[in-house]
């Protein structure tokens, strides 16, 4: 009872509103670190905070000339901040844009989730095996629909066989990518954005870049098999984890497909397929 009357104390002397509005701020600042946490704005934060921590140290110190520019400089540079940091900018935006009281408009069943899994599966093995490169994009909660009206609109229902007719060599729809809504192909033969970021290993195909570009600016899933290798790779959250397994893929699958939740990655499989060059 002392802890619910301390908690009373502190609300009635602080404000409910005082506690709503620092839980707001906190809330905001933790999800915009969550945000940048993975990001090559990552980087320029740091330099940023470096820099305004650096204004009240010229003022103790008398740095007169440090400070002035510092001062000037933050007042002219929010345009080229937004400029710099326009890709994280819109990644928020949809981020907060999202809801997650969205219904879809098929309702997921568990036994059709596991047949569309398997179906998923014996494409991409059957691909692997045969060494045929192939790129497919899972839609989630942003709209791919940009990506979709640049390939052929096929809306049909997920099968192996489709899966590899479509990336058959010297077919109309080969180069590009799927995407797949719930349990419909809705497009084949997609342009995607490619990543922008110079970092990559130069071994990284363009299929692969492709796939990381797409997985930046959304919280699409890719899946992507390499007609060198055969390896199958998979990209989440701009980063690329490649040649993993069957038994993995179905983890992927599953997290879309039944559970509805974010790809957990385990520690196992980022140690060994992560591009440590990132």
């Amino acid at each position: 009872m002392e802890l619910l009357d301390r908690i009373r104390l502190i609300v009635t002397n602080v404000g409910l509103n005082t506690i709503v509005d620092i839980g707001i701020v906190y809330y905001v600042l933790y999800r915009g670190y969550i945000l940048i946490k993975d990001m090559r704005a990552k980087q320029l934060v740091k330099g940023i905070v470096l820099l305004v921590a650096l204004i009240p140290i010229s003022s103790i110190f008398d740095l007169y000339m440090v400070e002035f520019i510092l001062r000037n400089t933050f007042q002219v540079g929010l345009i080229a901040l937004v400029i710099v940091f326009q890709p994280e900018i819109r990644k928020a935006l949809e981020y907060i844009g999202r809801t997650s009281f969205t219904i879809s408009n098929v309702e997921k069943n568990t036994e059709t989730s596991k047949k569309i899994i398997k179906e998923i599966i014996s494409a991409a093995t059957s691909l692997s095996r045969q060494k045929i490169g192939a790129l497919i994009v899972f839609e989630k909660q942003i709209g791919l629909n940009d990506i979709i009206e640049s390939g052929t609109v096929i809306n049909a229902n997920i099968s192996s066989g489709l899966l590899i007719n479509i990336f058959i060599p010297n077919t109309p729809l080969h180069d590009g990518a799927v995407i797949i809504k719930d349990y419909i192909i809705k497009a084949a033969g997609c342009f995607l954005p490619l990543t922008d970021n110079n970092l990559l290993s130069k071994d990284i195909g363009t299929r692969h870049r492709a796939a990381i570009g797409i997985t930046e600016r959304s919280d699409s899933i890719a899946l992507v098999v390499s007609e060198e290798t055969g390896y199958i790779s998979y990209a989440v959250e701009g980063r690329l984890y490649r040649n993993i397994q069957a038994e993995e893929i179905e983890t992927i699958l599953h997290s879309i497909y039944i559970e509805n939740e974010k790809v957990k990655i385990i520690d196992k499989w980022r140690n060994r397929n992560e591009d440590k060059r990132r």
